[in-house]
Parts: structure tokens; sequence; C-alpha cells
């Protein structure tokens, strides 16, 4: 007979969100490395966001939510005179981080851009200090802020690595509400219970779908869905830390859980996976592995798979210069990510939609020599077709070998190569790169850039004074890491 009542014991948590606790309240950050690349880290992540705040369809998202609301203590963004509530200043700081694409970039079975946690940690962090501050507390300083850098790039990444949220239509904002409820949760002053509490609400919360983020819907919601998810992760931390119960098996109770719900259909043939196909896998032990392997943005706001060819296209600019007419054909040779991703054909409908364009990205860089945010807005666009019909010559082409190195932990390459064949029979040289500017094989020569970008950055948004106190204090302060978050977040007010 079928079975009319179900079984009403209470689970325990499931292993992977007490994991993920254990190491936000108990791991020590050892690794000078992780440090080192934290700090450039948040120079980068709120350098992108001071080259968004001039574009006005980022402004737009900005600030209270009733116009002239006072916050007193509020969470200050960046860039601004906004003084918020925490959930509405991360979703500000989230945003403006992520509009350009322009910040970090983790690449594995699953993406996404680790420093989008920083909406979340940041704002919390400054209205946590503020809070101190006015009852005669210390205040937070900067090295908890990066340590909770640290562990949500850790978070986000490592859940990443094995685990392909993309291919059955999630979007990676989903790990960014669960790195930043994990760590919120934990600069919020949270136990290990409060936590696991917090952490089952962001796994039970509902997830976005990638309709934005692929053709031919993809939009400029993809610009701010980070910030969303990085507010959302402190409206959850809030209501737990206010005694909300948590939900044990929100990744494992059959039928109603994460797995069950939303983890349990692949993209190409829909069809159930097991049971132990469907629960989350992992390469490795939570540790700082993510943030020392990080991969900055340091010469295109373009969408990462592409990052190798833009810089191809650069190469390929002086011989290209003067001559886009006389172009037969270009073979973009990539891996499957890309093709997957970003390799469209047809009309491109808004500057989401460009910057998402393999061959968009690889058009303007052989084109002009260079790629920049500006290059995708729609009056440029408008105003040069040579775009598209340089498009139109466009061929993807995958090289397996390419696909295997992207995946290889050992190698964690993004290879792509770029080749122009000309009208006449002539041809260029097949410009291949392997490892973007950005990527931890090429630190040395990527730090200088990296500063030089958050000085530029900082430049298109402050007076020239406050620009260069706020890089020295970036660089050249020995200790930068014990200033306060509120001082620090003073700073940036302008």
């Amino acid at each position: 007979m079928p079975t009319t009542v179900e079984q009403n014991k209470r689970p325990d948590y499931d292993d992977v969100i007490v994991d993920i606790a254990d190491y936000v309240m108990n791991y020590n950050v050892t690794s000078e490395e992780a440090w080192s690349t934290a700090k450039y880290c948040l120079m980068d992540t709120l350098g992108c966001g001071m080259l968004a705040l001039g574009y006005p369809e980022c402004a737009k998202h900005l600030g209270p939510l009733v116009q002239g609301t006072q916050v007193p203590n509020g969470a200050r963004v960046p860039g601004t005179q906004f003084s918020l509530d925490p959930v509405k200043a991360a979703w500000d700081i989230g945003c403006i981080v992520r509009w350009l694409d322009f910040n970090d970039t983790w690449l594995a079975a699953e993406w996404g851009h680790p420093s989008d946690n920083l909406g979340g940690i940041l704002a919390t962090a400054d209205f946590i200090s503020q809070q101190r501050r006015s009852r005669g507390l210390k205040p937070l300083v900067i090295k908890d802020v990066l340590e909770g850098m640290i562990k949500a790039h850790e978070i986000q990444g490592n859940l990443a690595i094995e685990n392909s949220f993309n291919r059955v239509g999630l979007d990676h904002v989903v790990l960014v509400k669960v790195a930043s409820t994990a760590v919120v949760s934990w600069l919020m002053g949270a136990s290990k219970e409060q936590i696991m509490a917090a952490l089952s609400q962001a796994w039970v919360d509902g997830q976005s779908l990638r309709t934005y983020r692929h053709a031919p819907n993809a939009g400029s919601r993809k610009s701010w869905a980070a910030g969303d998810a990085t507010s959302r992760a402190v409206r959850l931390s809030d209501i737990t830390m206010r005694g909300e119960m948590g939900i044990p098996g929100a990744l494992t109770a059959p039928q109603w859980g994460f797995y069950d719900v939303l983890f349990s259909k692949t993209n190409k043939d829909q069809k159930l996976k097991d049971e132990e196909d469907r629960k989350f896998k992992f390469q490795r032990d939570y540790s700082s592995y993510v943030m020392e392997n990080i991969l900055f943005k340091l010469s295109f706001p373009a969408e990462f798979h592409a990052q190798t060819a833009c810089e191809a296209a650069v190469t390929l600019h002086p011989d290209v210069k003067g001559k886009v007419d006389d172009i037969e054909k270009v073979v973009i040779t990539t891996h499957e990510s890309a093709i997957r991703i970003i390799s469209k054909e047809g009309e491109l409908a808004n500057p989401a939609d460009r910057d998402h364009c393999l061959q968009y990205m690889t058009a303007v860089p052989l084109i002009w020599g260079e790629l920049n945010a500006d290059h995708y807005e729609d009056g440029f666009h408008q105003a040069h077709p040579e775009i598209d019909a340089l498009r139109e010559k466009m061929v993807v082409e995958e090289d397996l070998q390419y696909s295997e190195d992207y995946l290889n932990p050992d190698k964690r390459s993004i290879a792509n190569a770029v080749q122009v064949f000309f009208k006449d029979g002539t041809k260029t040289e097949k410009v291949a790169v392997e490892y973007p500017i950005g990527h931890r094989n090429r630190r040395d020569e990527g730090i200088p850039v990296l500063k030089e970008k958050f000085k530029a950055s900082l430049s298109k948004r402050f007076p020239a004074s406050q620009a260069n106190e706020i890089f020295k204090l970036c660089t050249e302060n020995d200790s930068f890491d014990q200033m306060q978050v509120d001082s620090f977040m003073d700073k940036w007010v302008i």
C-alpha cells in the first residue's frame, strides 16, 4: 500500500553545510600569498566599482529605496555619499564592482567572480564597525575584511571546481549567496549553529536562472545579479541572527531539497541522475587555494573566457590596421566553455550582450588595438558597422587540448588563438595565448598592471589629492591590514 504518512525525524545538518561552517569558524589563514593577493583583490574590486560609477545605467540603481532616507551609522557605498542600511549597501557595492565585468574571475566546472562577495562583506564590516564605535567598542579592521574575502573566495571557488550549476540552468550567483552568507554571519558574530542555519536558508532560498546571460536574452541583469545575491546573504544572515531556525536537510531532503529539486537533471539529456551524482563533489578541502589562484582582469573588461583572445587580437592589430576590408576570414581557436558561453552570431542588443560575445571582443581590438568599456556602448557600436561586418567573417573552432588544459588543476589555462586570413591569400601568424596576464602564472608581470589599473580608476572618480591618498594608503602603508574599517570607508566618500 502507498505510504500515507511521513517520518518526521529532524535530520542533522547536511555535511556540506557543516563543512562550510567549520571552515569559516576554525580555519586559520597562514598563506602569505593569500593575504597579499587578497589586498590586491580588495584594491582591484573597489577600482572596478569606481569605473562603473561613470555609467548612468549603473548609477541609476544606487541609493536608498526611499529617497531621502537617512540611516544613522549606515554602511557607505564607496565613491558616493550614500550611507545605507547594510542590505541595500551590499546590493549597491555588489552592483558597481560587477557592472563592467572587470573584477576577478574563477573558472572551473562552474565559473564566477568571487570578489562579488565584497558587497556583503564590506557593507557589513562598515556597519558593524560604526555601531561598535558608537558604543565605545573597537571597530573591525581591514584584516577582518581580507580574511572574509579569502574565505568567501574559497567557498565559492571550491564548490565550483567539480560542480556545474550552469549545466542545470542555474546562475553562478547561487554561490555568491552561499559564500557571502557564511562569511557575513561570521562577521556578525554568529555561532557555528547560526552559520549553519543561515547557510541552510541560502540553499533553499530559490536561485537565479542563467537566462539573462545567454543569447538571445542576455541583458543588464547579469551586471547586478551578484549584488542582489550578496545583499540577500546579508538579509538572511540578519534573519538568522534574530533567532530564526535553520533547515538542516536543505540540500539532501528527498523530493524537497536542493539536490532533488534543482540539481537533479543535466542540460544535455534531461535524464535524472542517480542519487550519488546529484550530490556535490569536491576536489580538495577548504583552504586558501582559490584566492592564491584567482584570475584578475587587468587589460580588458571582458568575459574571462575571451581574455586571451583579446590579448592575441591586440598583438595582431598592427598586421590588420587599415586592412579590415581585405580580410577574408578570422579563425578563433578556443576551448569548450568559451564556445558554450560566449560564442554568438546575429544582432547584439545591448552592452551586456556585447561583453559576452567572443567575436565582438576579438573584433574590437583587432580593429583598434584596444578594448575598454566604452566600446560596448550603443553609440560606439552603432557608429562602427565594421565590427559586425568582421564578426560575420569569424570562424570559431575548438582545440581539444585547450579544453582539457582548462580543467586541469595543475594548468588552469584559458587558451585562445587568433589568425587572420586575407583575400589575397596571405595570412598573419597564428597568435596563441595560453595564460592571460591576470593568471597566477603571470603574477609578477600582472601586479604592476593591477596597480596602474587601480590608480587610473581612482582618478576617474576622485579629485587628484583624494585619489592619491587612497592609492598610497593601499600600496605604501605597512599597517594597512590593521586600519579600522570605518576609517578606511571614510576615505571613499566623495
